[in-house]
């Protein structure tokens, strides 16, 4: 049986994901034009509950304004921009759609953002209630873990990621291997609903940048591709962990320049110079590994901030304040 088909609006993927809070908005611009593949603008966790309706508004003022100075080919399946390799998505975390702050920002930046973020998801039942943007699910409990599959199955969800930081803690979890075989029930899940793969949860620690770089590489040896970040220092990083190595592109130049000569020649079958054959898969895969590896083989161009609402003007360095 073939694996299911990338969902339409999957084709390309992001390396680094940027959270920033959704009540400071002087800091989106910024955000964008910091190297990040997506920004995320926090309703959550980097939100106290006394100024969540400001930073709901923030959100949709500065997506509304970025829709607006866009043009009309340029937007994207909620509404927003659609970066698609060509530019910043900007997606935004949203309440727990369990309760009624949740709903009300769905409905105020769904129709808006590139794509929401749900937190908390334990069941495949809340998704229905999105309608606009598509939906990355966050699994952050037993129950969400649990129902990994159900959810990751949903027509409307573009992405499943863990919150590793929530679940450790209601599990009681503090071994590394315990983590890894949760995080591999979730590469399993996205990949058999024909996802992209997982992104890594956030590294709280933005000053080790070894301590990053090491973790990244364990979460690519499971499967994981790119990570959030909850400050631009660690982007470079992120991006140096993901990049395939020289022995890695070399090996899927090989892959891909052996598949060119049977099609030239006709013949159904790859070999390699050494003898040993090579299914279309792993030609897929080596196609893969070299457009990856030319994407990350230089710094990301800086974005221009994007029109912001007049609150927004000023640009500061995204600070680490969410997770």
């Amino acid at each position: 049986m073939n694996p299911p088909a990338p969902r339409p609006f999957m084709t390309w993927q992001p390396v680094t994901w940027l959270y920033v809070p959704g009540d400071r908005p002087e800091r989106f611009g910024k955000a964008v034009a910091s190297g990040a593949d997506v920004v995320i603008i926090d309703l959550e966790d980097a939100v106290a509950p006394v100024r969540k309706d400001e930073a709901r508004a923030n959100a949709a003022a500065y997506l509304r304004a970025r829709r607006e100075s866009r043009a009309p080919d340029a937007i994207g399946p909620g509404g927003g921009w659609h970066g698609g390799g060509g530019g910043v998505q900007v997606h935004v975390r949203v309440n727990d759609l369990a309760g009624p702050r949740g709903l009300d920002d769905l409905a105020a930046v769904g129709d808006l953002a590139d794509a929401v973020r749900l937190p908390k998801v334990e069941s495949a039942d809340v998704l229905d209630a999105v309608t606009g943007a598509p939906a990355y699910a966050l699994l952050e409990s037993a129950a969400g873990i649990v129902a990994a599959r159900e959810i990751a199955a949903h027509p409307r969800v573009a992405g499943v990621a863990l919150g590793e930081q929530d679940l450790a803690a209601e599990l009681s979890i503090t071994d590394e291997n315990a983590m890894n075989h949760l995080r591999l029930q979730v590469v399993l899940a996205a990949a058999a609903a024909g996802l992209p793969p997982v992104p890594m949860s956030v590294f709280p620690n933005v000053k080790d940048e070894g301590g990053l770089l090491a973790s990244c590489r364990a979460g690519r040896a499971l499967g994981l591709f790119g990570r959030t970040a909850i400050h631009p220092r660690q982007i470079p990083v992120i991006r140096r962990a993901f990049r395939p190595t020289e022995e890695e592109t070399a090996r899927a130049a090989e892959i891909v320049e052996a598949a060119e000569r049977a099609e030239r020649s006709g013949s159904g079958a790859v070999a390699l110079p050494d003898g040993r054959f090579v299914d279309a898969p792993i030609v897929t895969r080596a196609r893969r590994t070299l457009a990856l590896a030319h994407r990350l083989a230089t710094p990301p161009e800086s974005t221009p901030p994007q029109a912001t609402p007049p609150q927004a003007a000023s640009h500061e360095a995204a600070a680490p304040e969410a997770t």
